[in-house]
């Protein structure tokens, strides 16, 4: 019988002392026949011999010694204490009969397998097998909810152990490295090293999801100042009041971080830092499902597609095992899942269809947990009640640039001058929310920096893409064709005819919604599906191969936003040369100003948006300035001033009734990719309107304030209150703080959330804000924590701050001192009127203001304060 374990896992010796030598027996032993004097006392738990119980001890008849020992029963041996020092009766259940014994017994002479197995913390009976004895590492720890991992396991346990581990170091492998644009040996980077946390939300976004995925990414930055909880994307299965979280759903645009924060959330758990108590970690993307989905399979066989290294797992595990299935991109499926066929065996085949749907409902391993991640408008294919919780990607905020710019620049002056750049320009700032956006920003203007193009940094979203298209040939010629190109010939000449047909083949499945294209959508744009991978070395990091289930091969472009582009590029090219073919999908007249009202006119019949970015891009295109960076591809550039001015009045004049706020700013954005910059005229004209004397809604509110921003013109002063709408709608129109000198949001019910985004536009580069007034609003020393973030930074240039009435006290004032402090030259008033500062707090803002770096004024503490302590104010003299 194996020596018991202590609760250090160490195994305990009898005291050899006690041992008696039996009469005939060459082996000491610890049991006599006739007494127990040579047992051993069990060890309490600070290792002192425990006596047995007198009381329950027996006299034997002819045995003039007391033992706790009989051969006919096991009664008269007194119960084990467990932890609280109670007796503990052994589980009836285990005890055997013993030939020739009418009673039951758990002590046998012979063999220790009749004694009762211990009990574990749980209450619950412990195998000791003593053929296997395995020290558990840390990783093993989160193994299996339902195997009991013993000192020593069964032969089927540590097969799944093998498995568990075995799974890890393929998921390991596979995750821990990211492709930026195409996956090509020269773009990996390791994942920890230039992974940047997200901003990501519990519960989805007020309204229906028609409208654009890039207008909505620009929208969703407003949204950073309401009462949305942050969360960390390797919480959401963790409950915060719900009682169980099983099928999470995850929206966001495309390139706004989805899919490689699936992957990150894999690799923590491959690597043993996050979620351990998950067994296994299934990834199936729908992409993917869709090469297999009119195919039968089990599950179980559906699973060795996907994880041949689960080829030695027992089926009979699955419902064992805590299991984690993950379904990226449910935008791309094709796949039926509202069957209404159930199904509950593992090892059942069926079609692909049911065994998702199943998954997903409940039916097949209702214990499992589910992932599911889709862009905003593909989220209704799944049914509200099979989601235990929503949750949103809203991309990088402020700092969260920065870091994303810091990260993958090395050299840190550069990472300097690029963010600089990009806070200068605010379409491009907001842009930077995506993910994807950021990247192709950061290859432009890397390559502009170094060659020091700094006149000609992009403005606008169609120059950034034309010089990003133009970049990414030059590093193909020098990549594949072993060539330097030269700035006075223009690579797009050469590669024309390929470019033309990816142009082609990006307009054409724009037309039919479709993101991902397979081989005979390629063939029917003249492009050979054998040179695909030539076609991926032409374009670096425009248009991509993948192979995936089965090496079969999926085409994409980098992202959806240059498909767009490219489109776009298509239908202008098909203008010029007069082709009619794509021209005929919006207009029979051949003018500019006709093709882009067509356009603009068909844009604005799509429920989704689709065709918005499209025809932001096509009106950028027509300006001359951009048509010659893309001289190669077009034949020849048009002075096109008429038929913009014609076009820009269009859209002006436009009956707005019935568009939403979201598709009306993508218009302004129109106006802005030609140059037009009377958007602030359009807001002057918005706000004596009808419409802005009666009640905004959210909406409305969100398009307002972008609207602000994206003039790019300095309000003289922002009066939040005097907007009539919710207390929500007061927070959306709050980031056009951002652009005014005189900020006045006194009494508007903001929060601290309020205070953490003013904070940020305190921080911003060139920020006007010179007053701001705060008075009675419910901050609080929290809020005004957040507050000082913003004060303290060089570029905050403050000089009125008014907090009045915000229930600020002494930490609160502790705060604003420490802030003044680091940064003392700019705040010259500061008004914190009927506020509990105590006299601590009011001595300290009394010493700054008495630094001679300071410029502090004026500073007003009046406040409802007790007898005595007006006494102790008194002696510190005025401050006001």
């Amino acid at each position: 019988m194996p020596e018991p374990l202590n609760l250090q896992g160490e195994r305990v010796n009898f005291d050899p002392r006690l041992q008696t030598q039996r009469a005939g027996s060459p082996v000491p032993s610890c049991v006599s026949m006739k007494s127990d004097r040579s047992m051993p006392e069990p060890l309490n738990l600070q290792g002192e011999r425990v006596n047995f119980d007198p009381r329950l001890q027996t006299q034997r008849a002819g045995s003039p010694v007391p033992s706790c020992v009989s051969m006919k029963s096991d009664r008269s041996m007194p119960e084990p204490l467990n932890l609280q020092g109670e007796r503990v009766n052994f589980d009836p259940r285990l005890q055997t009969q013993r030939a020739g014994s009418p009673v039951p017994s758990c002590v046998s002479m012979k063999s220790d397998r009749s004694m009762p197995e211990p009990l574990n913390l749980q209450g619950e009976r412990v195998n000791f097998d003593p053929s296997v004895e395995t020290d558990l590492t840390e990783d093993q720890s989160g193994c299996c909810q339902n195997v009991q991992h013993n000192t020593s396991m069964s032969e089927s346990d540590d097969v799944l152990l093998r498995i568990i581990e075995g799974h890890k170091t393929t998921l390991k492998n596979k995750y821990e490295r990211l492709y930026e644009g195409v996956a090509l040996k020269e773009n990996q980077t390791l994942l920890n090293s230039i992974y940047t946390e997200l901003y990501i939300t519990e519960g989805e976004s007020e309204g229906v999801n028609e409208k654009h995925e890039v207008l909505q990414i620009e929208t969703a930055s407003r949204k950073w100042v309401s009462q949305d909880k942050p969360i960390s994307c390797n919480d959401i299965f963790k409950p915060l009041q719900k009682p169980e979280i099983r099928t999470v759903l995850t929206k966001g645009i495309a390139g706004i971080g989805k899919t490689v924060s699936v992957q990150k959330f894999i690799l923590d758990w491959a690597e043993g830092r996050t979620n351990q108590d998950i067994d296994f970690m299934l990834v199936l993307p729908f992409r993917e499902l869709n090469l297999v989905k009119d195919e039968q399979f089990s599950l179980h066989r559906l699973l060795l597609e996907f994880h041949p290294e689960l080829k030695d797992l027992d089926p009979k595990k699955y419902n064992d095992c805590k299991m984690l299935f993950i379904f990226d991109g449910l935008d791309e499926s094709r796949l039926q899942l509202n069957i209404p066929e159930m199904l509950c065996d593992v090892t059942k085949t069926s079609s692909v269809n049911i065994l998702i749907s199943d998954l997903i409902k409940g039916n097949l391993l209702p214990s499992a947990l589910i992932w599911i991640t889709s862009r905003p408008a593909a989220a209704s294919q799944i049914p509200s009640q099979f989601i235990s919780r929503v949750t949103e990607v809203q991309g990088f905020n402020d700092s969260q640039k920065e870091e994303y710019f810091r990260k993958r620049f090395s050299d840190e002056s550069q990472a300097n001058k690029i963010i600089s750049h990009i806070k200068t320009s605010v379409s491009l700032h907001i842009m930077c929310h995506i993910p994807v956006f950021c990247w192709i920003s950061a290859t432009v203007l890397q390559e502009m920096l170094r060659r020091d193009y700094v006149k000609e940094i992009p403005k606008t979203l169609t120059e950034m893409y034309t010089h990003f298209l133009l970049i990414q040939t030059k590093m193909k010629k020098q990549k594949y064709e072993d060539k330097v190109e030269t700035d006075s010939k223009n690579p797009l000449e050469s590669n024309k005819e390929i470019f033309l047909k990816l142009s082609k083949l990006a307009f054409n499945q724009l037309l039919r919604g479709n993101i991902m294209f397979y081989e005979e959508d390629l063939r029917e744009c003249g492009i050979d599906v054998s040179d695909a991978t030539v076609y991926s070395g032409i374009c670096t990091e425009i248009f991509k191969e993948e192979s995936v289930l089965r090496q079969k091969k999926v085409y994409c472009f980098v992202h959806l936003s240059v498909q767009e582009f490219l489109a776009a590029l298509y239908v202008f090219y098909c203008y010029v040369n007069e082709t009619m073919e794509a021209l005929q999908y919006f207009t029979n007249n051949i003018p500019l100003d006709m093709l882009l009202k067509g356009a603009v006119d068909k844009s604005l019949e799509s429920k989704d948006g689709h065709l918005d970015l499209f025809v932001r891009f096509l009106h950028g295109i027509s300006l001359e300035s951009n048509q010659k960076l893309l001289q190669g591809l077009l034949t020849h550039t048009q002075n096109n001033q008429r038929s913009i001015k014609k076009i820009s009045r269009y859209i002006k004049e436009l009956n707005k009734d019935g568009v939403s706020p979201e598709r009306w700013i993508n218009l302004l954005h129109c106006l802005t990719e030609m140059n037009d910059r009377s958007l602030h005229e359009e807001i002057q004209a918005f706000i004596k309107s009808e419409n802005y004397r009666t009640k905004l809604s959210l909406a409305h509110c969100t398009a307002l304030a972008y609207m602000f921003l994206m003039s790019e013109e300095v309000l003289d002063e922002f009066d939040l209150k005097k907007y009539k709408t919710s207390d929500e709608g007061r927070r959306r129109l709050l980031p056009a703080v951002r652009c005014c000198r005189k900020a006045l949001l006194a009494g508007c019910k903001l929060t601290e959330q309020s205070c953490s985004s003013i904070a940020s536009v305190l921080q911003s580069v060139n920020c006007p804000l010179r007053e701001l007034d705060l008075s009675n609003n419910d901050l609080q020393d929290s809020g005004v924590k957040f507050l000082c973030v913003g004060l303290k930074n060089p570029h905050c240039k403050l000089e009125i701050l008014r907090v009045s009435g915000c229930l600020v006290t002494e930490e609160g004032c502790s705060s604003l001192a420490s802030a003044l402090s680091s940064n003392p030259s700019h705040l010259r008033e500061l008004d914190l009127s009927y506020n509990q500062p105590g006299v601590s707090g009011i001595k300290l803002l009394s010493d700054i203001k008495k630094d001679p770096h300071c410029r502090l004024d004026t500073l007003n503490v009046h406040w409802i304060r007790k007898r005595r302590e007006l006494i102790e104010y008194n002696h510190l003299g005025p401050v006001f």
